[in-house]
């Protein structure tokens, strides 16, 4: 099989069901943003050298293309292709995760620069990557394209993950958070 089809070469692409978009059009800006946080997801991983922390990161990837499948749907055509659904129980496993990495984190009490350490900074791109595909489907919402809800609160609440994994992530390599101080 090729991987290029040729089909594209005019500037429009397929979605699941066959429409056939703009590749400007803000539902694959949404999608290909998600694209783009999985790739910064998967960099992280790499970057971040804990086992425990690549199992996270790796099911996010999982729900990331989840997303990514429903938001490449035609919501007014019947898909030939099972989409694998997101649920609560996704979310709810990132407050988890959020919550036991915020038990070893001491409590701030400032902004912080995102720095100190590789991996560090590349969580915090993908977080900042996360917030825009968010407000891609935000948009796609108030433009009265469809978007399930629950990938919307996903994606939120994986950029409260992201930020606290930062932080997680100086912790474990001894970099204490930078605070931010306005200049005055």
């Amino acid at each position: 099989m090729k991987i290029y089809t040729k089909a594209g070469d005019e500037g429009k692409t397929s979605l699941i069901g066959g429409t056939r978009v703009p590749k400007s059009h803000i539902r694959i800006e949404s999608y290909g943003t998600v694209d783009e946080l999985n790739s910064f997801i998967g960099l992280v991983s790499d970057m971040c050298n804990n086992e425990q922390i690549q199992k996270v990161l790796n099911e996010v990837q999982d729900r990331l293309f989840t997303v990514g499948s429903h938001l490449a749907c035609d919501p007014g055509k019947e898909s030939a292709i099972q989409i694998p659904d997101l649920t609560e129980l996704d979310i709810t496993n990132l407050e988890k995760e959020i919550d036991k990495m915020n038990e070893v984190l001491s409590p701030m009490k400032s902004f912080i620069l995102p720095v100190g350490h590789s991996a560090i900074s590349m969580t915090h791109v993908a977080r900042c990557v996360c917030r825009r595909a968010e407000r891609w489907c935000v948009n796609l919402q108030e433009e009265n394209l469809f978007v399930e809800p629950i990938v919307i609160k996903y994606l939120n609440r994986l950029s409260d993950y992201l930020f606290v994994l930062a932080r997680y992530i100086g912790h474990l390599n001894g970099v204490v958070d930078m605070p931010w101080k306005a200049r005055v």
